[in-house]
């Protein structure tokens, strides 16, 4: 059993003194540092799954200032992986150094940087208040600002898709206005920019994170046009079968309000079925009229009847009898032979 504890020891010593060797082979690459706006600055070295020991930096400037150590760390769960510097700690257009090492197992851990100039780490901050204009019946015109404080320095990068496209556009500009020259109304568009800065303040590929987005055509409208869809196809249809069976129920539970508004017509016919069929028309019968008052209204009498005579005029008194000269003999028991020597022509009977 001795055997192989004697090789286990010289194995454990070996790897005790290659830890520091074996920390420096995975530490990070270098030191990344990035001007943010002109405004502040941050180097990172790594992270905490990174690095295994807490790193120092010390930083200075070439001919100008002496070596300084980080006044502020950034940490992640306790361990130390970059240094914030304020503006009054910056200079630019002059080259700067930083070391970054560790002291483990009384070993020195060093990360690697190079020299650097500020004015190519400049990451401008990114483009606001977009604002599109209708220049004609098919031209657009984007315009936005920057919040970096030298306008000038900065040349930016557009892109847009519409709505129907795949794939996004994206172009180059150096003004802060980009001119859409042709549009789509059946489509709407969507704008972003940013910013970086140009090859006379500085050498870099730091662009800025992209703008909020810009969003120009009918999407508006068509979400205007889905909006009065449903209030026209969904909510007024309900609303009024709603409402309409409220006054239903309304109507059905107040038979007087339904009586009012709705009056039914009478029909006699039935209140003569009893005449028709059960007295065969006998209106007094069916009106209930006493016999006796029926028997009064019969005529129980009868009248003579009387004969009138009309009186011809004077000058025709005589009769006159053509074809002979004496009047026409009268037959006894005619009734005009009692009143031959009546004043009256002609003779009528009454009743």
């Amino acid at each position: 059993m001795a055997v192989p504890g004697t090789f286990l020891a010289p194995i454990l010593l070996l790897l005790c003194g290659l830890g520091p060797y074996l920390a420096a082979a995975h530490s990070p690459p270098g030191v990344e540092c990035v001007l943010f706006n002109e405004e502040y600055m941050t180097c990172t070295w790594g992270s905490r799954e990174t690095l295994t020991a807490n790193y120092s930096l010390y930083y200075w400037y070439e001919n100008r200032s002496p070596v300084v150590e980080c006044k502020h760390y950034l940490q992640d769960r306790g361990v130390s992986i970059g240094c914030y510097f304020n503006q009054s700690e910056i200079i630019q257009f002059q080259p700067f150094h930083v070391l970054v090492n560790a002291s483990v197992g009384g070993r020195t851990l060093e990360i690697p940087s190079e020299r650097m100039e500020l004015q190519d780490l400049v990451k401008p901050e990114a483009p606001v208040n977009l604002t599109i204009r209708n220049m004609s019946s098919n031209q657009l015109q984007l315009t936005w600002s920057s919040p970096y404080p030298k306008a000038q320095c900065l040349e930016h990068a557009v892109k847009y898709k519409s709505n129907k496209d795949t794939s996004w556009t994206e172009h180059r500009v150096k003004g802060d206005v980009f001119s859409f020259p042709s549009v789509d109304y059946e489509k709407y568009y969507t704008f972003y920019v940013r910013s970086k800065i140009n090859s006379y303040c500085g050498s870099t590929q730091l662009w800025s994170e992209w703008s909020v987005p810009m969003v120009w055509g009918s999407k508006g409208a068509a979400e205007e046009q889905l909006h009065w869809f449903w209030i026209h196809t969904v909510l007024i249809p309900i609303a009024f079968c709603l409402l309409l069976l409220v006054l239903v129920v309304l109507l059905v539970r107040m038979e007087r309000v339904w009586v009012i508004l709705m009056p039914q017509i009478p029909n006699p016919s039935k209140n003569f079925d009893e005449l028709f069929i059960t007295h065969n028309g006998n209106f007094q019968e069916w009106a209930g009229v006493p016999k006796d008052v029926v028997e009064s209204f019969k005529s129980n009498y009868s009248e003579n009847i009387c004969y009138v005579n009309e009186l011809p005029p004077k000058d025709s008194y005589e009769p006159v009898w053509e074809g002979s000269n004496h009047p026409p003999s009268v037959m006894p028991g005619d009734p005009a032979a009692s009143h031959e020597h009546s004043p009256y022509k002609n003779s009528y009977v009454g009743v």
